[in-house]
């Protein structure tokens, strides 16, 4: 299974956010938007994410307050990417490496979506139930009295 299995069935609905506005603007769309993440994009280049990580580390190093701040002070400006080719299996390694919750998916210089680690987790999931399903109808029409048979 690939990133792009799960951009497909998750859509492509991105919000972003630049360098240099206020984080408490971004804050807030995170807030209405009920979204854990917003890429940061400045002149059409993935330049950064934020995430609620990052905004949590900010508050609590300046004392619990946002103030005046911008995106880029909060930001990771190293963010971990992937392709829509990327193999589910590699992803999940990456994330687990870098304790990363989202990854921009990009293809080439554009950017096609984000996963979260619960969007890799549930593919994978999702993926077993059906194997899970198929195995058993498998075994459930096994002609009676083939059980030695190789088949």
């Amino acid at each position: 299974m690939k990133v792009s299995d799960i951009l497909r069935v998750k859509g492509s609905t991105l919000y972003t956010a630049n360098p240099d506005e206020l984080l408490s603007s971004a804050v807030s769309v995170m807030a209405e938007k009920d979204i854990g993440s917003l890429v940061v994009m400045f002149h059409g280049d993935l330049v950064g994410m934020l995430t609620f990580r990052e905004v949590i580390q900010l508050v609590v190093k300046n004392g619990g307050a946002l103030g005046s701040t911008l995106v880029r002070t909060a930001m990771d400006d190293h963010p971990l990417t992937c392709t829509p080719e990327t193999e589910l299996d590699e992803v999940r390694r990456m994330m687990l490496e870098r304790h990363a919750r989202y990854m921009p998916v990009m293809n080439q210089k554009m950017l096609m979506g984000v996963i979260s680690f619960y969007d890799v987790a549930k593919a994978v999931v999702d993926s077993q139930n059906f194997e899970n399903k198929m195995l058993k109808a498998y075994i459930r029409d096994w002609p009676a009295g083939d059980e030695d048979k190789e088949g």
